[in-house]
């Protein structure tokens, strides 16, 4: 029997700053969570549902000096794009906060400073590499040198991106810092470590013998860590971009972001209500935390580490962490741009957000890692949300309006078919219901659906539209249970799909939803006045498909010439005299022609400032001889005259290669006059 509570705590994983929101994120925490608070609100529970974008660590500074801006613009850009994102997909935070606020900076050295007032921490000296021109230590990120395993340059001091391989900054063959290219060397530096060691004892009874009933994937890998023995954390790092360690002679250092991040969560029900520690430090408070695999660690037993060392605070009841979410059978990957965004899936598909939460949910990634389709994507609006779940309540409300004017009828004596169906919507609600209290969001949706499919199945086995003529009283009592289930699907729906289910409230003239009322044999009474149907969804057409398939191959193809690039090597140096020697001018192109019984060669006639010429270049298979005339080039008009093809060419136009093959004309930005000079 699982124990009542008073209020639920949900925490979702604090978005990192540094990029917008894909369907990765979504599916693997940000929907399920919203799904759970949803539920929980419709059953009369007190919720407080936390967020916030988490805005420290090295990440963001690297892509601030990338970019030539400060960290404080990139997380402002980001935290906002993110906010905007989720509250049009509907995702229902009762505060959405972020970790450069000056409340979290307080709580965050607060947390800190008690822990170390009561010698919660270790204090260590070690060696750590420093840039000596930068004049400072560097973060794993800001390292880089050859990988000792595959012996690709480009290597991080935390990871090899060629091979895959976790690296430690020592590791590294030549290293070098990214700030400034120097060599740097090691020094002694200090910092403050969490002991975890310490607390084994304690993580070993509270996960492996008190929490049985977590998921397998996050029981299992709280299982080895412990297994594998614990050890000190530092909870510190030399940084100027953080939360500032609150001690004297500890400048230049801040919090550790793992340390920063979850401390958010607190910070941020601070900053929802003067009474955050109902939510925090009462026993009767349910704490459940939803994130993806990569954080189980931070949140299983890390962070309740953290919460047991201070001593005031609840520790998590369940930590429903999801598997990772593919795309057209590759890993998402930010680098490489191979994602959906939310923020372009929102302009792509207006009005249809209820329709990506349906999908993710349905082929939610809750045991195993899974992949998302567009096809698939396609085929489920199309499918079940419409040809189902759209069909059934259609009919329904048109059949409604048709037989009665909208008006609800009176039903008659149930036949053992009707007994039949109304049983059935009542075990569907139920085993929605089991589901959801135990985070199995896939098997729920379905569940919910299934309800929609009963009642078509209703509707297709008694053909009112057949029995109108012949027995209408009897249309009444079938018309009057289908608009029971459309109601109740209207409620069934909310956790999943809020948008399609406030437009379907509307037209059945409901309140707002109550899971209580879902359970009612009577939803709608006879008499009440429901309102015009419309359509809950539309089809997708394969153009809407092929464009995002199409995004998707001009960013596998852009990821293949960036991989696969040869740079040629530098030739030998030449002297400043031999490279003066070369007048390169610029010149336009007045008259082109190919060839004949020659492939690749054009004539060209070029105004070069000096006098108009002719230039044989090997370019028709790039150009096509219309399309350039007009266009200014660079040109070495000083080149000896060669004989080809029976013609004088005297000069060469300069052009770039890309990474596809193609050429590139090499010119001014901007028109200028012919025969200014290239220096």
């Amino acid at each position: 029997m699982q124990k009542e509570y008073k209020r639920y705590l949900v925490t979702s994983a604090l978005p990192y700053a540094n990029g917008p929101i894909h369907i990765g994120h979504l599916a693997g925490v940000y929907v399920p969570a919203d799904i759970y608070v949803r539920y929980l609100r419709l059953r009369g529970r007190e919720v407080c549902f936390v967020g916030g974008s988490d805005e420290h660590g090295v990440p963001i500074t690297i892509k601030a000096r990338q970019l030539g801006v400060s960290p404080q613009d990139i997380v402002d850009t980001y935290h906002h794009q993110i906010k905007e994102s989720f509250s049009r997909l509907g995702i229902s935070f009762d505060v959405y906060s972020r970790t450069t606020s000056e409340i979290h900076h307080k709580t965050a050295s607060a947390f800190f400073s008690k822990l170390y007032d009561e010698g919660k921490f270790l204090e260590k000296e070690s060696e750590q590499y420093f840039d000596p021109e930068a004049q400072q230590f560097l973060a794993d990120r800001y390292i880089t040198g050859t990988c000792p395993h595959c012996h690709k340059d480009g290597a991080y001091g935390d990871q090899c991106e060629s091979c895959g391989t976790s690296l430690n900054a020592m590791d590294l063959i030549n290293p070098r810092s990214v700030i400034s290219g120097s060599t740097p060397v090691l020094k002694k530096t200090k910092h403050w470590y969490l002991p975890l060691d310490k607390h084994e004892p304690f993580l070993k009874k509270w996960i492996l013998e008190d929490h049985k009933e977590w998921k397998s994937n996050v029981y299992g890998q709280c299982k080895s860590w412990i297994d594998l023995g614990l050890q000190p954390r530092a909870v510190s790092r030399d940084l100027d971009w953080g939360v500032p360690i609150p001690l004297e002679g500890a400048e230049g250092k801040v919090l550790y972001v793992w340390f920063d991040a979850p401390i958010g969560y607190i910070s941020a029900t601070k900053e929802l209500t003067p009474d955050w520690e109902k939510y925090w430090k009462d026993p009767e408070c349910r704490m459940l935390h939803f994130i993806g695999k990569d954080n189980i660690v931070f949140h299983c037993i890390i962070f309740p580490s953290m919460l047991k060392a201070e001593g005031s605070y609840i520790l998590p009841d369940n930590v429903p962490a999801n598997e990772f979410l593919n795309l057209e059978g590759d890993k998402i990957s930010t680098s490489r741009n191979w994602a959906v965004w939310l923020h372009e899936y929102l302009e792509d598909f207006k009005d249809k957000q209820d329709v990506l939460r349906y999908v993710l949910t349905a082929n939610a990634p809750e045991t195993k890692d899974n992949d998302f389709t567009w096809k698939d994507f396609q085929a489920r609006n199309n499918n079940e949300l419409v040809a189902i779940y759209g069909n059934f309540v259609n009919r329904s409300i048109v059949l409604t309006h048709k037989y009665y004017n909208g008006v609800v009828p009176t039903p008659g004596q149930y036949n053992d078919f009707d007994k039949e169906t109304v049983t059935g919507i009542q075990e569907l609600i139920g085993k929605v219901e089991v589901a959801l209290d135990n985070f199995r969001f896939r098997e729920a949706v379905k569940e919910a659906m299934n309800l929609a499919r009963l009642g078509n199945k209703y509707l297709a086995d008694t053909e009112p539209w057949k029995l109108i003529k012949t027995d209408p009283e009897r249309v009444k009592t079938i018309m009057y249970i289908s608009l029971q289930i459309t109601a109740a699907l209207s409620i069934l729906m909310e956790p999943f799909m809020p948008f399609s289910s406030r437009k379907l409230r509307d037209m059945l003239g409901m309140e707002e939803a109550d899971w209580a009322i879902s359970k009612q044999e009577e939803i709608l009474e006879p008499g009440h006045k429901i309102n015009e149907g419309e359509l809950l969804f539309q089809k997708i057409e394969d153009t809407e498909i092929d464009r995002q398939l199409e995004k998707l191959a001009a960013s596998k193809k852009a990821n293949e010439m960036a991989e696969g690039r040869n740079i040629n090597p530098q030739k030998d140096n030449i002297s400043f005299d031999d490279f003066s020697k070369m007048d390169i001018r610029v010149g336009t192109i007045l008259e082109a022609e190919k060839l004949p019984k020659t492939k690749k060669l054009l004539r060209l006639k070029i105004d070069t400032g000096l006098d108009q010429r002719t230039v044989v270049s090997g370019i028709a298979e790039h150009f096509n001889p219309e399309e350039i005339i007009g266009r200014q080039v660079t040109m070495l008009v000083n080149l000896e005259p060669r004989n080809i093809k029976g013609i004088e060419s005297q000069g060469m136009i300069l052009m770039a290669e890309d990474a596809d093959g193609k050429l590139v004309f090499v010119g001014p930005d901007k028109k200028i006059g012919n025969g200014s000079e290239v220096r």
